[in-house]
């Protein structure tokens, strides 16, 4: 049998424990345990258990009830190739080694269950900007994000401003803030009316999606 589907689409044969099958897959060398977003898995090889996480203990619970954040968790353990993807957005992987980064709650992926991990909310933040709560993690490991688009690692060594919906990741040494434009400013972005951003300060960076994220489909009721 012959295609061009069997040249450059064949499984990795890397042994990484995270690998980039292509640009919105990843594969998983499982060997012990992995966290990953609920719903994530699009295939696995070998003996695989997926168990539902919540949002990692009562604590972590009661935030995500208060702020909506967007991780519904699940504990993928056993040995085997897990492969995940989430709606064919760009998958990027980024490596810890004892250092902190802070990602917003619906750029997350899978991470490695030995990073330590917990919802945080943005100073100056109010419920009116919503919510305003991301996720850091510390430690070392590897966390996968995703993006809608290809995105732009900004270095921040001057105040640099980037609409919530579409900052994915930062360090977390940067100050962050809200905002808030008024008025005809009010339309800078591509949303219906920028009200909020979210200010960094200091010295480091911020990745940017390119895209306000995805936009939910009209219903009736």
């Amino acid at each position: 049998m012959r295609s061009d589907l069997f040249g450059e689409n064949l499984e990795s044969g890397t042994t990484d424990r995270f690998t980039l099958q292509n640009s919105r897959m990843v594969r998983v060398a499982l060997d012990g345990e992995v966290m990953a977003r609920q719903g994530s898995m699009v295939a696995y090889q070998g003996e695989v258990d997926f168990a539902y996480q919540g949002s990692g203990g009562m604590g972590k619970l009661f935030k995500k009830a208060f702020t909506g954040e967007g991780m519904s968790l699940m504990k993928v353990t056993g040995r085997g190739d897990v492969f995940l993807a989430d709606d064919a957005m760009e998958i990027h992987l980024v490596n810890l080694d004892g250092d902190a980064l802070t990602v917003n709650g619906s750029n997350v992926l899978a991470f490695d269950s030995s990073l330590t991990w917990d919802i945080k909310r943005v100073e100056g933040a109010s419920m009116m900007a919503g919510g305003v709560f991301n996720t850091t993690f510390t430690g070392t490991g590897t966390v996968a994000i995703t993006s809608h688009g290809t995105p732009v690692v900004l270095n921040v060594d001057a105040p640099t401003y980037a609409d919530i919906q579409a900052a994915v990741a930062w360090s977390t040494s940067l100050t962050t803030s809200v905002r808030r434009t008024a008025g005809a400013s009010a339309l800078i972005g591509r949303g219906s009316g920028e009200a909020f951003q979210l200010v960094f300060a200091g010295q480091g960076f911020v990745v940017v999606q390119a895209s306000e994220g995805r936009v939910a489909p009209p219903h009736t009721h």
